[in-house]
Formats: C-alpha cells, structure tokens, sequence
C-alpha cells in the first residue's frame, strides 16, 4: 500500500525539471497580463471538470470543445512567452556558446575573443551624452544577432570613442540606426531594430527606446540608448528598462550582464 512512497534518481530529475521549467515560466509572465490569462484557462479547465463531473451535458460538451483546441490557444495567446522561454532555455549556461567555446575551444580555435571593455562604452556613454548625441548600442551575448546585420552596414572596426562619436554624429552616414557590439568590435551599423508592439511602453520613449525593448524582447541582447533630447542613458534588458543613478551602476550592471 505504499508503493507510491518508492523514489528514485529519475523521479528526483523529472523533478528538478519540471521545477526549473515552472520558474522559467514564472520569470516570463510575473508582472504581465499573461498570468491572468493562465489563470483564467485555468478556472475555465476547472469549471469543464465540474460541469462534466455533475452530468451538465450541455455546458460540459461546450467546455470540451473549446478546450480540446486548448494547446492551440495556448499557443496564440501565449507566443511571445514561449519564444522567449525557448530563447531562455537556449542563452542559459548549458548551451552558452562562448561557455564551450572557453572550455572546449572546438568552434573557433583559431579566433581570440577580446572581451567587452565596459570602461570604455561607458566612458563613450558618457562622452555621448554631453553632447546630447543620440545613439543605439546593441550588446550581443548568446543570441546571435547575425539575422539583424543584413539589414545595416557590415564593419569590423574595433570598439573606441572617436569611432562611438564618428558613427553617431548627426552628420556622418552611419549614424541613423543602431551597431551591433559583439565582445569589443562593432560589428553592423545602420542596423534596423524590430519596434515593439507593447501597448504599456510610455508615450515620453521615443523611436530608438522603442526598438531597444523590441529587440530586448526577441533576443537576449543588452542596448543602451542615449537620446539625442535630454542626452539621458537608459539600459534595457529583456524587454524592461533597468535604471541606475551612477556611471558605476551602469558599469556594475554591464559586468554582470556581459559575464
């Protein structure tokens, strides 16, 4: 009578499993409108059970019906989240490919990889902003952002502030769009961001805020934008502003995020 009370290694794996894909989904829809979604297909899974528990036939065949389409609602409704939980799962550290990369050294042994100089973009920030020059960093970490580079110019030019200023001055060919920064080489300019369809973004965020959250959303990319109105340096990550009051919590932020 207390087999069910046997436990194994496997049954401990498909736990820990099944946790990690709860707490992933957690971090996706905490705070959105998607959780009470979740919770109202819930409430209407329910109140099928009940209907057809009681012998409601009516209600009950109408319930099934609706609800043995279920995982194609799920689906629509809930698209944005689970390409950014697939994305998650993909950027997480088991298939980090700059991780096998440092350990394994099998995909680009013949490249050295110069890491970011956090530093210097945030002195370049810093320069930007005085001169209220508007500018759209974008920070590659696991995602590849390759996709992105066919719709700008492809450069190889290594990352410094006369090069920042060049780039995005007002007058220069380069500056309309956004680079794409992959370790310490800007790699695109010109780049065409993805503008985000989120209803909630506030009126005062202009178009470059707007393709910041855009691109933030799809991909697991860092952007810094700098406007070219107030000169204010805003840091965006997975579709959310994230503020900070110093150049050493910008600095802060970026060496955690880029690790």
């Amino acid at each position: 009578m207390f087999d069910f009370l046997e436990f194994n290694l496997l049954d401990l794996l498909d736990i820990i499993l099944v946790a990690l894909l709860l707490y992933y989904a957690y971090r996706l829809v905490r705070g959105t409108a998607a959780i009470n979604i979740f919770v109202g297909i819930v409430i209407l899974y329910l109140i099928w059970k009940i209907t057809d528990a009681l012998k409601m036939e009516l209600l009950s065949n109408i319930l099934g019906g609706f609800m043995s389409v279920g995982v194609f609602a799920l689906i629509v409704v809930f698209q944005q989240e689970i390409r950014k939980l697939l994305l998650m799962l993909g950027s997480s550290n088991l298939a980090n490919r700059k991780t096998l990369n440092r350990y394994f050294k099998i995909f680009n042994a013949s490249t050295t990889e110069t890491a970011l100089d956090i530093d210097l973009l945030v002195q370049s920030c810093s320069s930007l902003k005085k001169q209220k020059t508007g500018a759209l960093l974008v920070l590659e970490r696991n995602s590849s952002l390759g996709f992105l580079k066919s719709s700008g110019v492809e450069v190889n030019m290594e990352l410094s502030i006369p090069v920042i200023e060049s780039i995005f001055h007002k007058n220069a060919p380069l500056h309309d769009g956004a680079v794409i920064i992959e370790n310490n080489t800007i790699t695109a300019t010109r780049v065409v961001l993805p503008i985000s369809e989120n209803k909630s973004i506030p009126k005062r965020f202009g178009l470059r805020h707007r393709a910041a959250i855009g691109i933030t959303e799809k991909t697991d990319a860092i952007v810094i934008v700098v406007s070219e109105e107030t000169g204010t340096i805003s840091y965006f990550k997975n579709g959310e502003r994230i503020p900070f009051n110093s150049y050493n919590e910008l600095a802060t932020l970026l060496a955690k995020d880029m690790d």
